[in-house]
């Protein structure tokens, strides 16, 4: 994680908080980590040596044009720094950083297939025993775990997965 990208971010997030739009810029920068995600070629076009700034700075301008007029005033800054290659990390800074002060926790919870709302409640329920902070779920799918979740919040790791349960099983025979 560079060093830039988080004194970035604290800047923009000052910045949209003393104009009141910290929630709109959020909702921006959260739309910028999945455009670029989801795009392979608007990653490697944002770190590529051999595209000129101004044409970096237009497209960014084009492809994010409803955006609040802090993020373009961030765009206009990585233009005159020549940094767009960190724009993905400044957001997603950003939205770290928006979570933190607004007391929301992000929990980590790896599914083998899409979370339903059942497990949702279910996941939300194991969570209020550890944490009463307000908690946004991000569910990573990974067919490995076979079934159950794994739970990850903050530093805190609550395995139900079936595949850990087996790997027990396994143990304890083997023993």
């Amino acid at each position: 994680m560079s060093r830039a990208a988080i004194r970035y971010a604290k800047a923009i997030i000052d910045i949209a908080k003393s104009s009141g739009k910290s929630d709109a810029v959020n909702n921006d920068m959260k739309s910028i980590v999945t455009a670029i995600t989801e795009s392979p070629e608007l990653k490697h076009f944002l770190t590529s040596p051999i595209i000129k700034m101004e044409v970096k700075k237009s497209a960014i301008s084009e492809i994010f044009s409803n955006v609040q007029a802090e993020t373009n005033s961030l765009f206009h800054l990585l233009f005159e720094n020549k940094r767009f290659e960190i724009l993905q990390e400044i957001a997603i800074q950003y939205n770290r950083l928006f979570d933190e002060s607004n007391g929301i926790e992000v929990a980590k919870v790896t599914t083998a297939f899409p979370i339903t709302p059942e497990l949702e409640t279910k996941v939300l329920a194991k969570i209020g025993e550890f944490s009463n902070k307000k908690i946004t779920i991000h569910n990573i799918v990974d067919p490995a775990i076979i079934g159950g979740f794994i739970l990850r919040v903050g530093d805190q790791q609550y395995n139900a997965s079936v595949a850990s349960k087996l790997s027990e099983l396994k143990r304890e025979f083997s023993n």
